[in-house]
């Protein structure tokens, strides 16, 4: 835990705690809100896994960059959420959409 807190510039176990609890709920209600998304465009597990997953994880992406920066906020962990954010972005290939 102590290299992570230093990797992550985090001071104290709690804000540790909370980074944790964010990823957690993110992960949870992304993959939550990608079911109504995926039936709503009528994408079913019997059309094919070829079809479906790659639908899904593109549905839930958006989404969860989307939550994990408004829980980060609501949860008062904002700056470490958005510095976060952006470096994914970044190793994703979509860093233009940041301005240095």
């Amino acid at each position: 835990m102590k290299k992570l807190k230093e990797r992550w510039k985090i001071k104290t176990n709690g804000q540790l705690f909370i980074i944790f609890l964010v990823f957690a709920i993110t992960g949870s209600s992304a993959a939550k809100l990608a079911v109504p998304l995926t039936e709503f465009f009528e994408i079913k597990k019997e059309m094919g896994w070829y079809i479906y997953w790659p639908f899904r994880i593109l549905i839930i992406l958006p989404i969860y960059q989307l939550l994990l920066v408004f829980y980060g906020w609501v949860f008062g962990e904002f700056d470490f959420f958005w510095n976060f954010e952006k470096k994914m972005l970044r190793g994703m290939g979509l860093g233009f959409l940041f301005n240095k």
